[in-house]
C-alpha cells in the first residue's frame, strides 16, 4: 500500500518544527542530575510557580471531571487583571493553540498570512499545518520591521493575515505605537503576539492587549508560560474582535484548557505580587547579563525587551580590544552542554551563527559568566 497516498502532499513536503530537547533526556546524556543543569535554552521562568499555585494544585478536587469548555472562571478573572471584557477573552492550551485556531478559522487553502522573520517558528509552521501560503517580509539587520514592505506583501498578496511578535522571539525588539497603528490600518487581521509584554512593560512598554476594543482587526495573544512558570502545564489567552470570536468558539477543542492548568492559571492571578517580583528578578538578570556579554570578545548582545538575549558569535574582538580567535555558535553551545549549562542555537537566514540565552536567576548568571570569561582568555 501506499501510504503517503493518505496524507496531504504539502503535509509530506513540509519541515517539521524543531522543540527543545526534553529536560530529562539532556540530563540523562549528559550525566547530569536536573539539579546540575542550568537551563537557559526555552525562555522559561526558573523560579517556578507561585506557592498559592501549589497549594491549589495539591488541593484540586476535580481532576476526574472535564474541564468547563468556555473556561468561564478563569476568563472573569483574567477581565479583571488585563481589564477587558470577558466575552472578548478565550484561553487555551497556551498560546500556540490560539495561533492555530486562529489560523483555522481565517486561513483557506492557499490564502496568505505574512510574517516578519527572524521571528516564533511556530508562525510558519501553523500557517503549513492550515494550508496557507506563508510570506515573509524580512526584518532589517537591526531586527527592526521594515513596514513600508509588509504594507506592500499585504496589498500584493491580498493577505488575511499578518502575525507580529513585540518583543520578538528571539532579539526581543518591540514594535512602536505608530508602527502598529500604521499596519492596522491596512485590510488584513492582525495577531500580535506578545508572550513576552510582562518584561517589557518593566521597562515602559505597554501592551496593546486594550487595542482590541478600539481595533476590530487586532488579536492579542498573552501566556501564563513565563509570567507564571507554568510553561508545562500549557494555558495562554487572547483578546479578539466580537466578529471572530463565535466562529473559533465552534472549531476549538472543547476541552483545551485542562483543569490542573486553569486551578494554576485562577492560582496565579490571585497572586500577582510573586508573578511582579519574579519578572523584576528576570530583569535586572538580563540587562546584568546583557552588560556582561557585552565584554565577552567572540559575542555581540542585541539589545532586549524579553527575557532572553540573542548574541551573535563572532571571531573579531570589537573596541580596543586585540583580534581573537573565531568561534562557532554551535560549537558553543556543545561546549555550554559539558559544562551543565543548556542555551538555543540558531544557524538560518537572518539567524546565522547566533545563540539565545534565557535570563536565569543570579547564581545561574554568574555560572554562565564565569565559563564564557574563561573561554574568552583561554
Amino acid at each position: 500500500m501506499n501510504s503517503e497516498h493518505f496524507i496531504r502532499p504539502d503535509i509530506i513536503a513540509m519541515k517539521p518544527y524543531t522543540p527543545i530537547v526534553p529536560f530529562e533526556v539532556l540530563s540523562a546524556r549528559l550525566g547530569r542530575r536536573p539539579s546540575e543543569i542550568i537551563k537557559l535554552d526555552a525562555n522559561e521562568n526558573p523560579y517556578g510557580p507561585s506557592p498559592q499555585v501549589l497549594a491549589a494544585l495539591a488541593s484540586g478536587q476535580f481532576f476526574h471531571i472535564y474541564p468547563d469548555p468556555e473556561s468561564n472562571e478563569l476568563r472573569q478573572a483574567l477581565s479583571q487583571y488585563v481589564n477587558v471584557p470577558a466575552e472578548r477573552l478565550m484561553a487555551g492550551a497556551g498560546a500556540d493553540e490560539l495561533i492555530d485556531v486562529v489560523l483555522r478559522a481565517v486561513l483557506a487553502r492557499g490564502d496568505v498570512a505574512v510574517d516578519c522573520p527572524p521571528s516564533f517558528g511556530m508562525y510558519p509552521f501553523s500557517t503549513d499545518v492550515n494550508a496557507g501560503r506563508y510570506v515573509p517580509v524580512w526584518r532589517r539587520d537591526d531586527f527592526s520591521l521594515d513596514v513600508a514592505a509588509v504594507e506592500t506583501a499585504v496589498h500584493q498578496h491580498q493577505a488575511k493575515i499578518l502575525i507580529l511578535c513585540s518583543p520578538n522571539n528571539p532579539d526581543g525588539s518591540v514594535i512602536d505605537d505608530e508602527s502598529l497603528r500604521r499596519l492596522l490600518a491596512l485590510p488584513t487581521l492582525v495577531l500580535l503576539d506578545e508572550a513576552y509584554a510582562d518584561f517589557a512593560e518593566v521597562e515602559g512598554y505597554h501592551s496593546h492587549i486594550h487595542w482590541t476594543v478600539e481595533y476590530d482587526n487586532l488579536v492579542v495573544l498573552r501566556t501564563f508560560s513565563k509570567l507564571a512558570g507554568l510553561a508545562g502545564l500549557r494555558v495562554g489567552y487572547g483578546a479578539f474582535p466580537e466578529w471572530l470570536l463565535p466562529h473559533l468558539w465552534k472549531i476549538k477543542q472543547p476541552y483545551n484548557v485542562n483543569v490542573a492548568a486553569s486551578i494554576a492559571a485562577l492560582a496565579a492571578l490571585s497572586d500577582p505580587a510573586w508573578m511582579q517580583e519574579k519578572v523584576r528578578l528576570l530583569v535586572a538578570e538580563r540587562n546584568r547579563m546583557s552588560e556582561a556579554l557585552s565584554e565577552i570578545s567572540y559575542l555581540e548582545p542585541y539589545p532586549s525587551m524579553a527575557n532572553f538575549i540573542l548574541c551573535r558569535v563572532h571571531g573579531e574582538r570589537r573596541g580596543n580590544h586585540a583580534t581573537a580567535s573565531g568561534r562557532d555558535a554551535h560549537q558553543l553551545k556543545l561546549d555550554l552542554e559539558q559544562e551543565g549549562i543548556l542555551v538555543r542555537y540558531f544557524n538560518k537566514s537572518g539567524l546565522d551563527n547566533c545563540i539565545r540565552i534565557s535570563a536565569g536567576r543570579p547564581e545561574d548568571t554568574d555560572r554562565l559568566l564565569a565559563v564564557l570569561r574563561e573561554w574568552d582568555h583561554g
